[in-house]
């Protein structure tokens, strides 16, 4: 523990308001997995079904994982693997819904144990979390890496906060943060906050007890290392072995850094901006100014617990920044983040600044207005619903398809399979950018349909021009539906 526990009449009062937030931050978190039950069996996004479509069949293969290839840790596919053998999308809805609901939970405990004399802390950071977790704005709507990796990172943080004391520390406390910080990074492997926070939580501690600080580094290197150790034994003896995924969660993300910096069109900083603009529009912006924003009364004197918030945060907003992509879900990774800065910021103040209840306010009211609309359009169709409809009428039992390039959840939702390894845009763009393995896919094992966004194949990054040749040869427009036009093998 961080700070003593008030005594006598003190703990009673503490332990009876951490008793009335209780039901509190339980209620927001359930109205957080009410948010979300429409949406149950909406279209799949790109990744749901992609991820589902990997999972599917994952088992030793001609790629990485089965057939196919991704830039994703294993324990994010052994996730998906559950949900479609338990029936899907809907599956997958329901476990993204519970990790919103565990991370709400845990984040009101983290609260909790950071500021034990600020009743209102555990229901402000609860509110913050759900509905940044729930935020169309964030993209939190879709079951991502980013959401289903979130309470493991709060888990961690919540024990390196318990097990780190003024006095004397807890090294199975520590050893726990191992391995909830390995279970983390083998879902998404940029999401490293937990290791960030061990260590700088072990520098907070050398300063007067360095024997101690590394007796904890041990103990935690030690429940990291099992851990992962068995994730990835586990995954090689489904044909994905250590070096392969060694290049695809790393080598491959220095890779597709250079290209995205070297060729990536005008959309790609749009999406930038975009990812600023929702940051700000979903509150979490100004969150964090509120509560770095200095005020009279508070306690200046720096906390572990403000400490490890900032080191988090600034290592969150890194990541979001260095992913190259800018998807909206990238800001699902800086919840954590926020929500153990908001702690930080009640734990010094006798009370919540007018300031931080505005913002805790704000984000609530931004989130609830986003879910308006996105609710409400959840089972509009359109024209990726048209296009599986025509696949579903017109594919038989045994065809496959390819999507050039990128949206595999189409193939999903479709139940077609695909003889080309790479299902989303950027693989091919660092791993084939001349289309030579397409072009052969295409030449060797004719898939019946090739669906490709626009007229062509072209692209950025990508030199079409050998592949298209084959393309037109063998293949013929059936179909034009919104951009997508659909080839069919000539017979």
């Amino acid at each position: 523990m961080l700070q003593r526990t008030p005594p006598g009449t003190g703990r009673l009062r503490t332990g009876v308001r951490s008793l009335r937030s209780g039901p509190l931050v339980l209620g927001i978190g359930l109205l957080a997995v009410l948010v979300r039950l429409p949406r149950l069996d909406a279209p799949l996004s790109p990744d749901e079904g992609g991820f589902l479509m990997v999972a599917a069949q994952w088992a030793p293969g001609s790629s990485l994982y089965g057939d196919y290839w991704v830039d994703r840790p294993p324990l994010l596919m052994g996730i998906f693997a559950v949900a479609d053998a338990l029936g899907g999308s809907v599956p997958l809805r329901l476990l993204g819904a519970a990790a919103v609901l565990v991370s709400v939970l845990l984040a009101g405990r983290v609260a909790a144990l950071v500021a034990p004399g600020r009743p209102s802390a555990p229901v402000l950071v609860a509110v913050v979390v759900a509905a940044l977790a729930s935020t169309p704005l964030h993209g939190a709507q879709d079951v991502n890496g980013e959401l289903l990796a979130m309470p493991f990172v709060l888990a961690g943080l919540l024990a390196l906060v318990a097990g780190t004391g003024p006095a004397r520390s807890d090294a199975l406390a520590w050893a726990a943060a191992g391995v909830l910080a390995a279970c983390a990074v083998t879902i998404k492997q940029s999401v490293v906050e937990v290791v960030v926070a061990a260590l700088v939580a072990a520098v907070w501690v050398a300063r007067r007890r360095p024997r101690e600080a590394l007796r904890l580094l041990a103990a935690g290197a030690a429940g990291a290392v099992v851990t992962l150790g068995l994730v990835l034994g586990w995954a090689a003896s489904r044909g994905t072995g250590p070096l392969d995924l060694w290049d695809a969660t790393v080598l491959f993300r220095i890779d597709a850094g250079r290209v995205i910096q070297t060729s990536s069109t005008s959309a790609t900083d749009a999406r930038a901006a975009g990812l600023v603009l929702a940051f700000v529009a979903s509150g979490a912006a100004v969150v964090a100014v509120a509560c770095l924003l200095p005020r009279r009364g508070a306690v200046r004197r720096p906390s572990l617990p403000l400490v490890l918030a900032l080191a988090v945060l600034v290592t969150e907003l890194v990541v979001v920044a260095g992913g190259g992509s800018y998807w909206r879900h990238y800001l699902v990774g800086t919840v954590p983040g926020l929500a153990l800065l908001l702690a930080a910021t009640l734990e010094r103040s006798p009370r919540p600044s007018r300031l931080v209840r505005l913002a805790v306010t704000g984000t609530a009211a931004s989130a609830l207005v986003a879910l308006v609309p996105s609710l409400a359009t959840a089972q509009a169709p359109t024209d990726d619903d048209r296009l599986v409809t025509y696949l579903h009428e017109n594919a038989g039992p045994e065809d496959t398809a390819v999507t050039a390039f990128g949206n595999p959840a189409l193939l999903r939702e479709a139940g077609l399979t695909s003889p080309y390894e790479h299902l989303w845009s950027l693989p091919v763009r660092v791993r084939d950018p001349r289309l030579d393995e397409l072009r052969g896919v295409l030449e060797r094992e004719r898939p019946t349909w090739v669906l490709v966004s626009g007229p062509t194949l072209r692209t950025w990054g990508v030199d079409a021009a050998a592949a298209q040749i084959v393309l037109d040869r063998d293949y013929a427009v059936v179909a034009v539906i919104g951009d997508r036009y659909v080839y069919r093998v000539r017979a």
